[in-house]
């Protein structure tokens, strides 16, 4: 068994999917003498901070059927704009290709990394952590403004905005399977033509109305607390992690961050944070209010924001990793998050988000979807 395990989809450490990084083969990619001192726990990639000549890099390593090379120049591109525009992200300064493998170096960025063995969907430590992700995130939004590139070429584990953003959902999951050959043959062992009927397309009727008013943006889509780094002062100091990054709206990316943080998903039956999901929604709209149609839309999108990137996780562990457990899991991670919220606790939490945000849920507004 391997020294160094990962994060899997439940609470316990599991072997990893990918080799863990080597010293050999970091100094390959950064030059001699570079050393690993931390392994990420993430599942999804091989990562790792390395030291070379007295200075800390971040490496990260990915199957080229994940990220190609034009795939990582996707979110790159994304970065440089954030940079060019005050964020605090980190500086893409290398990437190399090695036989099936492609390589990105970044900076580690400023800031102290208080989650770093967090699990996903892990709760953050205080209401002011937060309050200051709710900051950080509306003030990436305003330095995203003006990337204009079009959505993510298809690839795994991107969390796009496609299928419930469609004025007919029904024909543009067709399309979406139709375009990732894994996914669709992984989904049909599941009843997903009923599933999606019973508890997807309703929860899209809801919706509807308020997708008109949502402008695109290019977002995180991954907003939870072991992607940011902390100052002293208890604020987001740098913000990690754009791999599923895409042009969705400020209002999916915000629903991302309530659903991610907010809701204890791998520890069923611990109480949802209201107060954290205050506390975001209240630092978000400090730095930017949110439109009356986002903020009408934002506890109908919240039911629905994890759905595409969990189909997406369905296709990457059928096709990539071939592993039909964690399929199945991702099958019932689309599900059956989209039917919690129809449950007392998910209804509960609806409602202080639509309180939050001033809503009354099932208004609709008027707008124009580009």
């Amino acid at each position: 068994m391997s020294s160094h395990l990962a994060h899997g989809l439940g609470t316990d450490p599991v072997e990893p999917d990918w080799a863990p990084l080597t010293d050999d083969e970091v100094t390959d990619v950064v030059g001699a003498g570079a050393r690993v001192v931390w392994r990420s726990p993430r599942p999804l990639s091989a990562a790792a901070v390395v030291e070379l000549d007295g200075r800390r890099l971040f490496v990260k390593r990915h199957h080229i059927a994940v990220r190609s090379p034009a795939g990582l120049a996707e979110e790159h591109a994304f970065l440089r704009h954030l940079r060019e525009h005050g964020a605090p992200v980190v500086e893409v300064l290398h990437t190399a290709v090695r036989g099936t493998w492609t390589y990105e170096v970044h900076s580690t960025g400023v800031g102290e990394d208080l989650y770093r063995d967090a699990l996903s969907w892990s709760p953050f430590r205080s209401r002011a952590h937060a309050g200051a992700a709710g900051q950080a995130l509306a003030r990436l939004h305003l330095a995203a403004r003006g990337f204009d590139a079009p959505r993510r070429r298809v690839q795994p584990l991107v969390a796009s905005f496609t299928v419930f953003a469609a004025r007919d959902p029904w024909e543009a999951l067709e399309r979406f399977l139709a375009g990732r050959p894994q996914l669709a043959s992984g989904i049909e062992r599941f009843p997903w033509r009923e599933d999606v009927r019973r508890v997807l397309l309703p929860l899209h009727e809801r919706l509807a109305p308020h997708l008109p008013g949502l402008e695109p943006l290019w977002t995180h889509n991954d907003w939870h607390a072991s992607n940011l780094l902390w100052g002293g002062d208890g604020r987001v100091s740098t913000v990690l992690d754009f791999g599923m990054s895409d042009r969705t709206t400020a209002v999916h990316d915000l629903a991302t961050a309530i659903e991610r943080n907010a809701v204890q998903w791998l520890r069923p039956g611990y109480p949802v944070r209201e107060e954290d999901v205050t506390a975001l929604v209240d630092g978000y709209q400090s730095v930017r209010p949110l439109t009356p149609a986002e903020s009408a839309a934002l506890p109908e999108l919240l039911p629905l924001v994890h759905a595409e990137f969990a189909l997406s996780e369905l296709g990457y562990f059928h096709g990539v990793t071939g592993s039909a457990e964690n399929t199945r899991l991702a099958y019932e991670y689309c599900v059956g998050h989209a039917e919690w919220f129809a449950g007392e606790d998910g209804g509960r939490l609806l409602d202080v988000v639509a309180h939050a945000v001033g809503a009354e849920r099932g208004r609709s507004t008027a707008g124009t979807l580009r």
